[in-house]
C-alpha cells in the first residue's frame, strides 16, 4: 500500500475510531480529568478576547466545513448555488473566519507559552495541542490563496474532489485516488486536521463533547477579585 493510500484511504479511520472510542474510554474512565481547565484565576489578561475570537473562529470554521464537505453536490445545484458561487463563499468564510481564529488562537497561544503562571499550570498536551491547532489553521489560510487561484481559472474541480474525497470515507467507500491531483498544500492541510482527531481524547478538547449542553446545567462559579478593604 502506498503512503498516499494510507494517508487518504486508511488513517482517517484510526483518527476517526480514537477519536470516538478514545472519548467514551475517556468518559468511562477518567471523568474528573473531563474539563476545559480554565486558566482565568491564574490570569485574565487577554484570556477573553482571545477565546472569544478563536472560538467564533473554530466553531464557524468546523461547521462551515462540515456543510460545504459533506452536502452532496446535487443539492447546491438544485438550490441554486454554482460551484463558483460555492468555492467563493468559501473563500470568503474561510478568509473572515480564519482571520478572527488566527488573531484569537495567536493571544491564547502567546499566553500558553510565555506568561509564567499560565506555562507552568499547562501540562504538555495543552502546550502541544493549541500548537497543532494552530499550524492546522496557518495551513489551512495557506491554502486560500490557492482557491482564489483556481476560481479566478474558473475551476472548481478542486474543490469537487475535496467535498467526494470527505464524503467517500463518510460513506465507507474510501477513494483516496480523488486527492492525486490535489495540490499537495490541501493534502497537508488534510492530515493536520485528521491529526487533530487523532489526539483529541487524550487533551482538553474533550470538554467539547460537553459544551453547550453540560455546561448549561452546571452551577454557577464565583470569581471574585482581590479587594482591599477599607476598616
Amino acid at each position: 500500500m502506498s503512503l498516499h493510500n494510507f494517508l487518504y484511504g486508511v488513517y482517517p479511520y484510526i483518527a476517526l475510531s480514537l477519536f470516538l472510542f478514545g472519548s467514551l474510554m475517556r468518559f468511562d474512565r477518567e471523568q474528573y480529568t473531563w474539563k476545559s481547565d480554565s486558566s482565568q484565576l491564574l490570569s485574565k489578561k487577554n484570556l477573553r478576547l482571545g477565546s472569544n475570537l478563536f472560538h467564533i473562529g473554530i466553531i464557524a470554521i468546523f461547521f462551515g466545513h462540515a456543510v460545504g464537505l459533506l452536502t452532496p453536490h446535487s443539492v447546491f445545484t438544485a438550490i441554486g448555488v454554482s460551484d463558483m458561487a460555492h468555492q467563493m463563499i468559501a473563500i470568503w468564510a474561510g478568509s473572515i473566519f480564519g482571520t478572527l481564529c488566527l488573531i484569537g488562537g495567536a493571544m491564547l497561544w502567546i499566553r500558553r507559552m510565555f506568561n509564567p503562571r499560565v506555562s507552568a499550570a499547562s501540562r504538555g498536551s495543552d502546550k502541544f495541542v493549541l500548537s497543532w491547532i494552530m499550524v492546522t489553521l496557518i495551513i489551512g489560510m495557506s491554502t486560500i490563496p490557492v482557491s482564489i487561484g483556481h476560481a479566478n481559472a474558473g475551476d472548481p474541480g478542486v474543490m469537487i474532489a475535496l467535498a467526494e474525497w470527505v464524503q467517500s470515507i463518510v460513506y465507507l467507500r474510501p477513494e483516496p485516488a480523488l486527492l492525486m491531483g490535489v495540490d499537495t498544500i490541501f493534502k497537508v492541510h488534510l492530515f493536520f486536521g485528521m491529526t487533530v482527531f487523532l489526539v483529541f481524547p487524550f487533551t482538553r478538547l474533550v470538554h467539547i463533547w460537553s459544551a453547550p449542553i453540560g455546561y448549561l446545567a452546571r452551577p454557577y462559579q464565583i470569581v471574585r477579585s482581590k479587594r482591599k478593604f477599607k476598616s
